[in-house]
């Protein structure tokens, strides 16, 4: 291959699929597990911090499932979708009407509301139009119209080939009720989901999100617990990092390749992220392939220059929502011992007092860690402690901030 024909094969992005996929071998067998269930016994929660390949992962388990015969439904789950009860129904109608498209079946005309003989038959499609109409005449509440949509098609899936059916959605962590508006969509879809689950009918929920997502889950409904598998996505090993770094070179004829020193580097400072290798990689190779323009050579990588880049690209926008005490905060955050694994309350309070003129108070700090939880830059897990929510926020912090 020229090089004038070669194109950078790295590719950092929101959900880019890269072009070898490390890791990840137990989470793929995790779900083969879930995909042997006839009964659904459990669902799954696939989490972990953005950076980490969520999305990617769920683009892996789409073929899986479709490969045993699986319908696939979902999308992202944007938070219009869980403004109310009826945009959490319209969404689910929407997603398995399009992937029950071609699903068509012959019914006795009395099913739809006519009087038939024996020999009269329509042909029913799992239209939106369809499902809409069985939603509209259910009588009850958002919950009832929707255990009787998703009767209704499996009833007619039954007839088909393939009557299990995923329902896949990533962002879930957008997902919330609106006590204030008596408005209830993600209670609404465990309820949903529980009872026809409990039926015997195959559906299965796969979601996706932050780590703040199975806590709001086990909020809305303490069932939720037992009602799904958690699968949290954790770094790359150093191993796979390596994989990651030199298999998308190795398999195909690239006209340069990493040395061991650059793997390493990389390696270190990427700390294990996906989207960092994939930043990272595609900054050195269109260096390395204009070194070789010029005088042939593979100078040493220009890690600073990339890593303003990166901050740049991926941290500056979400400090910049940050205000001057709560930049503070984070400050003393980021010089914790455990800055990257979890953090109390009490551990910011006393490190404040010892790093800043002005300290926090335990009431302050609380009421700041939900400012920012808000905005996404930390979460509050299970055990009633913090973390940054966006990996290697503490080292970006330390890089580009010191308090007055």
């Amino acid at each position: 291959m020229k090089q004038s024909d070669f194109r950078n094969p790295y590719t950092p992005g929101a959900g880019h699929p890269p072009p070898y996929l490390a890791g990840r071998q137990p989470e793929r067998a995790e779900f083969e597990k879930l995909l042997a269930q006839d009964t659904i016994l459990e669902n799954l929660v696939l989490t972990g911090l953005r950076g980490l390949g969520k999305t990617v992962l769920l683009e892996v388990f789409k073929p899986m499932a479709i490969s045993q015969g699986w319908l696939w439904a979902g999308s992202d789950l944007s938070e219009s979708a869980s403004v109310s009860e009826s945009h959490m129904a319209i969404r689910l109608m929407t997603d398995l009407s399009i992937a029950a498209t071609g699903v068509a079946i012959e019914v006795p005309s009395q099913r739809v509301g006519f009087r038939a003989t024996q020999q009269d038959f329509d042909v029913v499609a799992l239209s939106y139009e369809t499902l809409e109409q069985v939603y509209n005449d259910t009588p009850g509440l958002t919950a009832d119209r929707l255990r009787a949509v998703l009767e209704y098609a499996w009833d007619l899936l039954k007839a088909h080939e393939k009557n299990h059916v995923i329902f896949a959605y990533d962002e879930a962590q957008n997902l919330a009720d609106h006590s204030a508006r008596h408005e209830f969509p993600l209670s609404t879809l465990l309820d949903v989901f529980q009872s026809i689950q409990r039926k015997g009918i195959p559906f299965m929920l796969v979601l996706t999100g932050l780590p703040t997502l199975f806590p709001k889950l086990v909020e809305a409904r303490t069932f939720a617990e037992r009602m799904f598998r958690v699968v949290t996505l954790d770094r790359l090993t150093a191993s796979d990092s390596r994989e990651a770094i030199t298999r998308p070179v190795s398999d195909t004829e690239c006209p340069v390749s990493f040395s061991e020193e650059s793997v390493d580097v990389i390696v270190e400072r990427t700390a294990g992220y996906p989207y960092f290798i994939q930043f990272v990689c595609r900054e050195v190779y269109d260096i390395f392939l204009q070194q070789i323009a010029t005088d042939g050579k593979l100078q040493k990588i220009p890690f600073d220059t990339i890593q303003r880049k990166l901050d740049a690209d991926f941290f500056s926008g979400r400090w910049a929502k940050v205000t001057d005490r709560q930049r503070e905060l984070l400050y003393v955050i980021a010089r914790l011992p455990d800055a990257d694994v979890e953090f109390t309350i009490h551990d910011v309070v006393d490190l404040s007092k010892k790093l800043l003129g002005k300290g926090f108070s335990s009431s302050h700090v609380n009421q700041m860690l939900g400012t920012l939880s808000d905005q996404g830059l930390v979460y509050k897990n299970r055990f009633g402690k913090y973390s940054f929510a966006v990996p290697l926020l503490g080292s970006f912090i330390l890089r580009t901030f010191q308090p007055a």
